[in-house]
């Protein structure tokens, strides 16, 4: 049975709703449209956002203001050394009363889950998002809770060089869609931000622009994209090339081709197109793929970082042509 393509009026509405959530967002993060395109794209294709930068650039405030876009359920979690797995997903707690165990969830129990520092929490807890990003679940005591549709992790870290600072294992980066970086800002965006933010804090005039219902829509919107198989095929190829590529150690999971093609389709939707383009594929194969990769130890002893290597594989994968 051949899939329903998304219709135009469906990516009008697409179109508008996440043009007022990017006006919303630049509202506090100025100049930087490609970092704001890339987290509208991990929200409609029901994914998770990292955001990796040194500190004050402005990586909480993204995630805040993106969350408040949306009128939903929102929980905030600091990662410190001392959080535990249970702060996170719930615990179990006896009541004296009903001489019963109460469930009280944790702090993945919302809508859009804000993990600021997510790298200052140890392994152990970090672990604790595993089951919870992947299957939309938490199981607490051998009992398997729900988590409510959209969800979507949004974390901060700082660069492993940064004191006091854990590595995330393989394991729990491959689950995050995107890894954006959001960079120092332009004098002028920076210029800016003198006036706007210093003599208030811009989220506190934030107000939601949709809500959740209305992401679920657009997220099915997205879903119905079409994707050719000459397409697949190249994502597929440059999949392969970070396989096989001797500068890499570990190349892309299936998750990694996957999360591609959906991230791919949620980018020609908001570019008001019912099907992807191999540029599509291309110009988010960076953001999307070089948190998977580890660089082999040649590559790493020679200066090479694993964006440059993987740049390079997609430049030398032969491009489909889609007509």
């Amino acid at each position: 049975m051949e899939q329903p393509t998304a219709a135009p009026a469906d990516l009008e509405t697409l179109a508008r709703v996440t043009g007022r959530i990017r006006e919303n967002v630049e509202r506090v993060i100025e100049g930087k449209p490609d970092v704001v395109t890339a987290a509208i794209v991990v929200l409609l294709a029901e994914g998770h956002l990292l955001i990796e930068d040194v500190p004050g650039v402005g990586k909480t405030m993204l995630s805040k203001a993106l969350a408040r876009s949306i009128e939903s359920s929102v929980s905030r979690i600091q990662f410190t050394p001392d959080l535990l797995p249970s702060d996170v997903t719930g615990v179990s707690v006896f009541n004296q009363d009903t001489r019963q165990f109460e469930f009280r969830p944790g702090g993945v129990f919302a809508n859009i889950v804000v993990g600021d520092e997510i790298n200052r929490a140890s392994p152990k807890t970090q672990s604790a998002l595993l089951e919870c990003m992947e299957e939309r679940q938490v199981t607490v005591d051998s009992t398997t809770y729900q988590l409510d549709a959209p969800f979507m992790v949004i974390a901060t870290q700082n660069p492993l060089e940064m004191e006091g600072t854990y590595a995330l294992p393989e394991a729990q980066r491959d689950r995050f869609m995107v890894r954006v970086s959001v960079g120092y800002p332009v004098a002028a965006s920076e210029l800016a931000m003198l006036d706007s933010h210093a003599s208030g804090n811009p989220l506190d005039d934030l107000e939601a622009v949709t809500d959740a219902a209305e992401v679920r829509k657009l997220s099915q919107i997205v879903g119905q994209v079409h994707v050719s198989p000459a397409v697949k095929q190249y994502v597929v190829s440059i999949a392969t090339a970070t396989r096989t590529s001797p500068d890499l150690a570990l190349g892309v999971s299936p998750r990694g081709t996957l999360h591609l093609v959906r991230a791919s389709k949620a980018y020609a939707a908001i570019h008001g197109r019912d099907y992807v383009l191999p540029d599509d594929v291309a110009t988010l194969a960076g953001p999307v793929l070089a948190h998977r990769l580890l660089p082999a130890v040649e590559a790493s002893m020679s200066g090479r970082d694993v964006r440059g290597v993987l740049d390079q594989l997609v430049a030398g994968t032969p491009v489909p042509a889609v007509g």
